[in-house]
């Protein structure tokens, strides 16, 4: 077991010897915990196969989820890919350095590792100074999905990365609590139209206001298991982003999903287990389970995305048996939300009415 090294950097002004520290690492072919604007990545060169080997092992991740790539220069897609079709220019000139990932068909220099066999490739420029940092100093771009074991709740916070990978990483860097709190929107440009086989942290409205025929795909609101021949994305498992505990959802009208929370709740309590709630603002107050825990104002959607894995995470924390969720708008980050839940609970959705 490896010893991993946490190292506190300022979010906006890192230290240089401190990046250097973890530059190091992912030259020598060592994975480093980074943070950037949506959530933590864990970092290998996207070059070095085996580097991305370890990567995947180290979280066991099932080898055909693909990882995202992560460059700090618009520029270096280019070596990447085989094309950049202007749609791609027109949205990296928009949304990069930002919570954007396009998908290409990658250049020969990519390892298949790195693409999961995969002929695209997914990458981003993310808008944090210690992930841009990181990725210049390292001379690479870097392959990073979230800096979590596989199928858990993605990491916010350093301390959620320390306590899914103490002893499997190399570095922490801990940057403090992540701005956005959910994945990266992914688009993929490898088809025309683009489809957004992902959403994240750019609305899929900013989008629209782009392209008009622009798609989502089918995968985004499922509500149920869908059969996919390949993961094109991170994200399009049916099962993740998930506790420990078994996750339901409850979605309708807000007065009706409150009743339903409750009369669910009090289902398992007869029954014994210990159950956990994921509120809002607006209903916090009417819950009287073992733990209730609130995203915040459903008129906040950003909050909301903002709280929703720390939340997971501090509730399962709690040793409950099920956690209840409320739904909320599909507006905006909402739709990004609403997908992480249903995913969460693999889809154990009740509707309220």
């Amino acid at each position: 077991m490896r010893k991993t090294l946490m190292l506190k950097v300022d979010s906006e002004k890192p230290d240089a010897s401190k990046i250097e520290v973890a530059a190091e690492s992912i030259r020598k072919g060592g994975l480093v915990a980074f943070p950037t604007e949506t959530v933590y990545g864990l970092g290998a060169n996207a070059l070095n196969a085996d580097a991305v080997l370890a990567l995947f092992e180290a979280k066991k991740r099932p080898l055909d989820n693909p990882p995202i790539v992560h460059i700090a220069d618009p520029n270096e897609i280019y070596r990447l890919v085989e094309e950049v079709p202007k749609r791609a220019e027109l949205l990296m000139k928009r949304f990069w350095p930002g919570p954007l990932t396009l998908v290409f068909r990658h250049s020969s220099l990519v390892p298949a590792v790195t693409v999961a066999g995969l002929d695209t490739v997914a990458v981003r420029m993310p808008k944090h100074q210690v992930a841009l940092a990181l990725i210049r100093q390292s001379g690479c771009p870097i392959a990073a999905p979230s800096a979590n074991l596989a199928g858990k709740p993605s990491p916010t916070t350093a301390q959620h990365v320390y306590e899914d990978l103490d002893g499997r990483i190399d570095v922490i860097l801990d940057g403090g609590s992540t701005d956005i709190g959910v994945e990266s929107t992914v688009v993929d440009l490898s088809v025309d139209p683009p489809i957004v086989l992902r959403p994240g942290g750019t609305p899929f409205e900013a989008l629209k206001q782009v392209f008009d025929d622009i798609t989502l795909h089918p995968f985004v609101l499922a509500e149920a298991e869908l059969p996919l021949e390949k993961m094109r994305s991170p994200g399009m498992r049916h099962k993740h982003y998930a506790p420990k505990a078994e996750v339901i959802l409850v979605q309708g009208e807000i007065s009706a999903v409150a009743a339903k929370v409750k009369e669910i709740a009090e289902f398992y309590r007869q029954k014994g287990v210990k159950v956990g709630v994921l509120a809002t603002d607006e209903t916090q107050g009417s819950y009287t389970a073992d733990v209730v825990k609130s995203l915040g104002s459903r008129s906040n959607l950003a909050l909301v995305a903002q709280r929703l894995f720390r939340l997971l995470r501090e509730i399962d924390a709690q040793s409950v048996g099920i956690i209840i969720a409320e739904g909320v708008s599909s507006d905006g980050l909402g739709l990004a939300v609403m997908n992480r839940l249903r995913k969460a609970s693999g889809y154990h959705i009740v509707k309220a009415s």
